[in-house]
């Protein structure tokens, strides 16, 4: 059985106890990642719309907002979104249950409020169905509890694939939070240029336009309707499915094309993070063997030490 420190670094987080609230949220996440679309310069790969880690949430970081800058950042302990600027406005809107088209108006008015107003498509993206924010009354739970657990599984993750990622040496994305899909991600390139799939749409040709390996968690979607962490190689390598991957719990997903490590299954073990940095390298080295990757030149043979 897990310690109380491990319990508390890796909590449940059963999704039927809190789908209402990660729908609330995931479209809340959406509204303030759009400011990112409109306001931050292009990085390749869309890592320019991504939401980075803090301490206590996740923040958009200085945004150019005109001739001043503007910052939008949750906070999951205290559950505030706190919007600056760098002439020193501040607006700060509670997070609790409420309606999305509630939640819009409130962040939308405090941008007015500190003169740095943003047009944002009020469409969702990478939904089923897509209500526009600004006529969304269905979501509208918040249950502070859940989402703090899901913060913390958020925090443990990060910290295990910023250590992972510490030895490759080829192009790597930070560490980010995507609220298209609601997943924290991290994927590394082969430096082979690739064709994106087609039909797939500009998210697509230009994230998928060189040869990658990516995984990342998120709380459930889909054919997975658990809390999961994940990994695939595009374009997938021939053989991928029947690669030997680990920790024992993980498995390749035929309906998904991806491996899948449930979450539930890990958060029991006498070490998470080691069963998490295992299923990490274990898929990247599935993908990077099958597709031919040059890993003498893409990886550290050891990691230097400062002196």
């Amino acid at each position: 059985m897990p310690t109380a420190d491990l319990a508390d670094r890796w909590p449940p987080l059963d999704l039927d106890e809190w789908r209402e609230t990660r729908d609330t949220l995931h479209l809340w996440t959406q509204i303030v990642g759009k400011l990112k679309v409109e306001l931050a310069p292009f990085q390749n790969h869309l890592w320019h719309t991504g939401l980075t880690l803090t301490a206590r949430g996740l923040t958009t970081g200085p945004l150019p907002a005109g001739h001043d800058v503007l910052q939008a950042e949750f906070d999951f302990l205290d559950h505030n979104l706190t919007l600056t600027t760098g002439r020193g406005g501040r607006k700060v809107v509670p997070l609790y249950p409420r309606t999305v088209s509630r939640f819009y108006d409130d962040v939308m008015g405090c941008l007015v409020a500190l003169g740095t107003p943003v047009a944002i498509n009020p469409l969702p993206q990478e939904l089923p169905v897509a209500i526009p924010f600004d006529q969304d009354t269905t979501h509208q739970s918040y249950d502070a509890d859940a989402v703090g657990r899901w913060w913390r599984i958020l925090q443990s993750t990060a910290q295990v694939m910023e250590e992972h990622r510490r030895w490759f040496t080829g192009k790597t994305s930070p560490v980010l939070f995507y609220w298209g899909s609601f997943d924290l991600a991290i994927a590394r390139y082969s430096g082979v240029p690739c064709d994106p799939p087609r039909g797939g749409g500009y998210l697509f040709r230009v994230a998928e336009c060189e040869t990658n390996w990516a995984a990342g968690f998120w709380p459930g979607s889909g054919a997975a309707e658990y809390s999961a962490f994940y990994a695939y190689g595009y374009p997938q390598p021939a053989g991928i499915e029947r690669a030997v991957v680990q920790p024992a719990q993980s498995f390749w997903s035929t309906e998904m094309r991806e491996f899948l490590l449930p979450y539930e299954e890990i958060r029991h073990l006498p070490d998470p993070d080691a069963a998490v940095r295992a299923f990490l390298q274990s898929t990247y080295e599935a993908v990077a063997d099958l597709g031919g990757w040059d890993r003498e030149r893409l990886e550290l043979a050891e990691i230097p030490t400062p002196r």
